[in-house]
């Protein structure tokens, strides 16, 4: 149990009771109006407290976040954007990832390649993918591991986009690992 300071909380009521008696005995004049902006203020202080004790909450409601039920199981909520993400440790990084069944392999943009120890300078841009933005050149890599909590792949097949990409894609080559995907409920589950 923590000790409580009672010279600090001593120094701190006298202070704050210092400074409302000054607020009072400068604004008596207009003691309705001091009443007013001191009850604004309270209320202030009171959302502000209200907003911190429920952040899980909003967070949860704002960005929803994965969960793994099990090692057999991965549920991912639709986020409000209506895609699905999911955050995996590739190489030990957090990389997050969008879902996207329309994308045959795993495709890591420049940013994570690099962000998880790939050279991407040295990649040989020799494959070809076409996407809704046109045709990109892809380099192969493998990825030694690829982990979503207890869930754990080794030696994935990816690519990496040499174009522009905001988001890595997870496709189909990391979703067929999986025995069953299934969409229920605003809720994408992976079954292995």
């Amino acid at each position: 149990m923590e000790q409580v300071d009672y010279t600090q909380l001593t120094y701190l009521v006298i202070l704050g009771s210092v400074i409302l008696m000054w607020f009072v005995v400068q604004n008596r004049a207009s003691l309705g109006k001091l009443i007013q902006q001191a009850m604004i203020w309270a209320l202030i202080f009171v959302g502000a407290l209200a907003v911190v004790g429920l952040w899980d909450d909003i967070r949860q409601t704002v960005r929803p976040m994965q969960s793994v039920v099990s090692e057999d199981r991965i549920e991912l909520p639709r986020a409000p954007d209506g895609h699905y993400y999911l955050t995996a440790d590739v190489e030990g990084v957090p990389v997050r990832f969008v879902v996207d069944t329309g994308a045959s392999q795993i495709v890591l943009n420049q940013n994570d390649a690099e962000r998880i120890g790939i050279d991407t300078g040295k990649l040989a841009y020799m494959g070809r993918a076409f996407t809704a933005n046109g045709e990109v050149r892809t380099a192969p890599v493998r990825l030694k591991s690829v982990a979503v909590g207890p869930v754990q792949h080794s030696d994935v097949r990816a690519v990496v986009n040499e174009g522009e990409m905001g988001q890595s894609l997870l496709g189909m080559a990391y979703l067929q690992r999986f025995s069953s995907i299934e969409i229920t409920g605003g809720l994408l589950v992976l079954t292995r």
